[in-house]
């Protein structure tokens, strides 16, 4: 049942004006409330409202905004100095500092000031908002309102209910963000809550890789971007963030989780973590951005000769891609049924997506010893990069030449190590089964998932909607075969993916 949002003149109180306190702030303000800003530090929330107002004014300076508009948000900003000046609060945003102990006492604390029908968002990225509760005489008026950094630009907002969270209360709190120009989605209060949780396999995934030597981080990054479509690849975006940040929230799923092996954190990021190599605030992550450091390229195969016979395989995405892309170069080449997998052949080399196994693995047990595999890509006909991995047991004449085709048709092409699942397939795959997970176990629906990672994390796509498009029985083969090379129950398939599988559904039918 929908509600409707709070109305514009409902005061809106904000808590702690820090970046997140003051980016909500500006987002209330602008969406026509009057919002009252307090924090514990002297001048911190004067010097807030300045900062929001030259921001109202900037934004009119680039037409973006009415200068009437811009002065109007900038006048519903008070600072105040006390709790008692919240006493007219209709909703009160925390965004203090991320410890239980804190957030209980001033919600308990306010309690006692505001009246009976002011809600309380907590804006927590990671602490049980059922917990917060637990210190509450109403713990129903509380629930999450988890905006992203930088909140005026970010679009997505996380409800959060508690276990004690009225569904009127998170209702209330959809409609309003929603009316304030957001995308929210309702979770429920779990560890990460939907997107620190479901992106934990993105850099869990690539820090594996890395640390068995599948290629050097600037080129995992690069195929995750060329070949993925992400935004940023993994190591980056871990350098950007911070590893003091990012290693924390793994840390806090990880043993929120019971230590379950799917969030185990990396030995290669609690190395730099150790060294105080925080990434791009302290000058060196796994990468180094002191002045005069020389910026780290990722590696491409030298181009080779396309040598030998051409036919492409089957009517799959990645076939259809090469088809497309040979055409606008000089080579020939047949079309021939499906066969075994296969997208192409050249010469002696036979070439597969990947599904899990490593290439070694995969020409033992079909018989093919010139086995090259490929990457997933978002797009085939558009991706600029794909890794690749060569069995053991292959001719390097066959490697060369399987190569020397991919390079022909645009491709930059980067030779990983024979690890299974390459990057984009073994991550897409980690990230859908972890959303699937999600929605099994209740925590959102799956359009939320994808919305959440889209809007909260920039991805491409929506993990789900990724694995729908790749396939659900190949998604599950990849992890199955994960599952074997590694041991672990790190790979284990979500029953949301088996029994679609079994259904012969998609994830979003």
């Amino acid at each position: 049942m929908s509600h409707p949002p709070l109305p514009q003149q409902t005061v809106i109180a904000v808590v702690g004006t820090g970046a997140m306190g003051a980016g909500i702030a500006q987002v209330a303000a602008a969406a026509g409330h009057p919002v009252k800003l307090l924090d514990n530090r002297p001048g911190a929330a004067e010097k807030a409202v300045a900062g929001i107002r030259a921001q109202f004014a900037k934004l009119a300076d680039k037409g973006k905004l009415s200068a009437e508009a811009a002065q109007a948000a900038s006048a519903r900003l008070i600072p105040v100095e006390q709790l008692a000046d919240l006493a007219d609060a209709g909703l009160v945003v925390e965004a203090i500092v991320e410890n239980l102990a804190a957030k209980q006492k001033l919600y308990a604390d306010l309690e006692a000031i505001v009246g009976p029908n002011c809600l309380f968002g907590t804006n927590t990225s990671s602490i049980s908002v059922t917990a917060i509760g637990a210190a509450l005489q109403r713990p129903e008026r509380l629930a999450g309102l988890h905006f992203f950094n930088p909140a005026p630009l970010m679009a997505l907002v996380e409800i959060v209910s508690g276990l004690a969270t009225e569904p009127a209360v998170a209702a209330t709190l959809f409609a309003t963000a929603a009316a304030w120009g957001k995308t929210p989605v309702h979770a429920k209060s779990t560890p990460g809550f939907i997107v620190n949780r479901v992106a934990r396999p993105y850099y869990a995934e690539a820090l594996r890789l890395a640390q068995e030597g599948a290629a050097d981080y600037a080129t995992i990054d690069a195929v995750l971007r060329e070949a993925g479509g992400f935004r940023m690849g993994p190591f980056e975006l871990m350098d950007m963030i911070g590893h003091d940040v990012n290693f924390a929230v793994t840390n806090s799923v990880w043993r929120a989780f019971y230590h379950d092996q799917r969030f185990l954190p990396s030995l290669l990021q609690q190395e730099l973590v150790d060294a105080g190599f925080f990434g791009k605030k302290s000058g060196r992550g796994f990468y180094d951005y002191r002045e005069g450091a020389v910026k780290a390229a990722p590696q491409s195969e030298a181009p080779q000769t396309p040598v030998g016979k051409i036919s492409i395989v089957g009517e799959s995405a990645a076939a259809e891609a090469l088809v497309d892309r040979l055409h606008h170069c000089s080579l020939s080449f047949s079309r021939v049924p499906e066969n075994g997998g296969r997208i192409a052949e050249i010469g002696r080399a036979a070439l597969y997506v990947t599904d899990g196994r490593s290439a070694t693995q995969r020409a033992a047990e079909s018989g093919v010893a010139n086995t090259v595999l490929i990457d997933l890509a978002l797009d085939y006909g558009k991706a600029t990069r794909l890794a690749i991995a060569v069995a053991e047991q292959c001719d390097p004449e066959a490697a060369n030449a399987a190569c020397g085709l991919l390079q022909a048709a645009g491709f930059a092409v980067s030779r990983f190590a024979d690890i299974p699942g390459l990057a984009v397939m073994r991550s897409v795959a980690m990230l859908a089964n972890e959303a699937a997970d999600a929605v099994n176990q209740g925590v959102c629906s799956a359009a939320a998932a994808d919305s959440a990672m889209r809007l909260g994390v920039n991805y491409p796509q929506g993990p789900l909607a990724w694995a729908d498009q790749v396939g659900l029985p190949s998604i599950r083969n990849v992890l199955t075969h994960l599952g074997a090379s590694y041991g672990e129950d790190r790979y284990r398939v979500s029953p949301l993916i088996q029994r679609a599988v079994f259904a012969g559904k998609k994830i979003h039918d």
